[in-house]
């Protein structure tokens, strides 16, 4: 852990090896995640031929690990192994569940061998965070400066998917690369420095959860509306992730994954503008835009093509950044400043179960049977009345969240020092 020092730590004058170290730590977590979800329902679909159902449940897989992943993180981490070696050995194991499923030609047990996968990683993304707070010696406003490179490696792994694996029967080789960058990734985590246990013991956990006092929370009207609209909102982000390339790609759309990056670049700019639009609208009217920019971003999926109204799709892509940050971000800010300090891990977790566990796992599986309902043949579907699906929960969810949610205006964040 870093020695405190004097003056404020920024992230200038971080160590250099540090930031080396965990700037890169978050660039391959991200590139190894990066590199085979966004163009998975394109290969199942036009490769292994699997319906719009199987498809949903393939990237349910991911959050039902969610669910799942803080129960393995709260007893196997803190209890046996340290989060460094766990963190490294879920990398290991990782890599060859990767290369198993790059060379699996049957649908059914793909996603078999994905859930493997995904309670592998899914488990990586909370302690990829924890070990990086454990160096900041109580400065967590720098996270964001660390955490920007794991939205670089999406974006590089968007790119090297058109540019190299460009041609579809080529795409099962994004798994296989995914799975040597975790080897890479394990090796990297290796020299990275050690953490003693109780700096990041692990307070997210199922049954911390119920002994933490965070369900308190729930006694405001105000957080048990965000709460709930937190895991509806979640079902059109699903419908995003799982079927967006595919969409693209079957309507002719030319280096879609390419393409679809640049809603991360979107993702990094808003990230660092939310404090001042947090102090401009405050927490609730943040939100609101956060959802009306998903109304925006499935009507112009609605009228966009690739020809003459292929700025829709542009525009619809370049939103991503103000759909997500300023309600999912924006969101865990909130819950953040709601929770007392001694419940705010257990806060957290609660909000990500909701979020990308049980709200990403019913979208899937919501958006695999739209998909399925609206699909003429496996290369073609009714995209239209597909995207009016998530347009529409949006806008129940944004009335409702209106018409009752409160929140204090001075909510704020820390300010960012990067």
């Amino acid at each position: 852990m870093l020695q405190k020092n004097s003056k404020k730590m920024t992230y200038n004058n971080m160590k250099g090896l540090i930031r080396l170290q965990f700037s890169m730590m978050m660039f391959l977590e991200f590139f190894i995640w990066g590199m085979w979800y966004v163009t998975m329902g394109t290969y199942l679909s036009t490769i292994l031929k699997a319906t719009g159902l199987q498809i949903g449940a393939a990237y349910g897989m991911m959050a039902i690990a969610t669910i799942i992943s803080p129960l393995l993180i709260g007893i196997v981490a803190d209890k046996f192994i340290s989060p460094k070696k766990m963190f490294i050995l879920l990398h290991l194991f990782g890599s060859g569940v990767l290369l198993i499923i790059s060379k699996v030609t049957d649908s059914s047990i793909f996603n078999w061998v994905l859930l493997l996968y995904a309670l592998l990683y899914a488990p990586t993304l909370a302690l990829s965070s924890s070990l990086t707070f454990a160096q900041l010696d109580g400065n967590e406003e720098l996270f964001p400066g660390l955490r920007v490179f794991g939205t670089l490696g999406w974006i590089i792994a968007g790119i090297s998917i058109d540019q190299f694996f460009g041609n579809q029967i080529s795409l099962s080789s994004t798994f296989a690369v995914a799975g040597i960058a975790s080897i890479v990734l394990a090796v990297w985590t290796i020299f990275l420095p050690e953490v003693r246990q109780e700096i990041v013991e692990n307070k997210t956990s199922t049954l911390s959860l119920y002994n933490s006092g965070a369900f308190s929370l729930f006694k405001n009207r105000s957080f048990s509306v965000f709460f709930i609209a937190s895991a509806l909102i979640a079902i059109p982000l699903s419908f995003y992730y799982s079927l967006t390339n595919q969409f693209l790609n079957e309507i002719g759309v030319v280096d879609a994954a390419s393409k679809m990056t640049g809603g991360q670049f979107s993702e990094a700019f808003f990230i660092l503008a939310i404090p001042f639009f947090l102090k401009k609208w405050g927490i609730k009217w943040m939100i609101v835009a956060g959802m009306i920019a998903w109304i925006i971003r499935f009507a112009f999926f609605y009228f966009g093509d690739a020809s003459t109204n292929s700025w829709m799709l542009i525009v619809s892509i370049l939103l991503h950044g103000l759909c997500y940050d300023f309600f999912f971000v924006a969101g865990q800010m909130y819950t953040d400043s709601m929770a007392k300090p001694e419940n705010r891990n257990a806060a957290q977790a609660m909000i990500t179960m909701s979020t990308y566990g049980v709200g990403m796992w019913i979208g899937s599986i919501l958006s695999g049977l739209v998909a399925n309902q609206n699909t003429i043949n496996t290369t073609e579907h009714l995209w239209n009345r597909i995207w009016i699906v998530p347009a529409m929960i949006t806008i129940v969810v944004l009335f409702l969240f209106i018409t009752f949610f409160k929140a204090d205006k001075k909510t704020k964040p820390k300010e960012i020092d990067i």
